[in-house]
């Protein structure tokens, strides 16, 4: 796995996107947290990486020609032993092949399985008028059928990120629900916050999508993210 396309966000080489291994490594290095995921060429890599990061296990497919992974028979979740992650990879080249047969398949993701807990989402996008805009919203049906989000234009202040957490109608899933523990608020304000700051100071990020964030009573964890690049001039 080449880390040129990570070199880009710090201005020494080209290109237009960031794979999800690639996303995570620069969002650990700008010290968000990302849960653990190991890059697998070989199937006998996926089951070697898998006995470290321990089970249980999620499988994506790497490809840059397939976007919508799941759709294409990419992703396997809730894999428990090493036999489970050999039949997977495998599953997972034959569906994808079968769906895109013309894709450049590079191996497979493998990352340790978080908790469960509240899903949300954390992304920008640039305007063409109004530069980078951060958006925030409840992961799920909420934001999908709904579209419960906020918007703020970078940079955003700590007042602005609880101000956006706290406009969206699903602000009362995350303040505690018929019995349910509150969950950790003042951590998605910071990482709202850390995000508007990273994309100040990487003005080449054109595009950026943390789906999902998982939020605990204590802290979370961002799970599946994706860097698009501004096209080399």
């Amino acid at each position: 796995m080449t880390t040129d396309r990570v070199a880009v966000l710090t201005g020494t080489a080209g290109g237009d996107f960031l794979t999800e291994i690639e996303s995570k490594r620069f969002l650990e290095a700008a010290g968000l947290p990302v849960v653990a995921t190991r890059f697998a060429a070989t199937r006998e890599e996926a089951v070697r990486y898998g006995a470290e990061l321990g089970y249980p296990l999620a499988m994506k497919v790497m490809s840059p020609e397939v976007i919508h992974k799941s759709d294409a028979g990419g992703v396997k979740l809730g894999l428990v032993s090493s036999d489970e992650v050999e039949r997977a990879y495998d599953d997972i080249l034959i569906s994808v092949a079968k769906v895109h047969p013309s894709a450049r398949i590079e191996g497979v993701s493998v990352q340790k399985m978080a908790p469960a807990g509240r899903e949300v989402i954390v992304g920008m996008s640039k305007d063409p008028e109004l530069g980078p805009l951060l958006m925030f919203g409840l992961g799920g049906i909420i934001v999908e059928v709904l579209k419960d989000v906020s918007f703020r234009l970078v940079p955003v202040t700590a007042a602005d990120a609880a101000a956006m957490i706290r406009e969206t109608k699903g602000y009362a899933l995350l303040k505690g629900f018929r019995g349910s523990e509150p969950l950790d608020v003042p951590f998605l304000e910071a990482l709202l916050v850390s995000v508007s700051e990273l994309v100040q100071a990487h003005p080449e990020i054109k595009e950026l999508d943390l789906n999902p964030v998982i939020l605990y009573d204590k802290q979370g964890l961002i799970v599946d993210a994706r860097i698009i690049l501004e096209e080399n001039k």
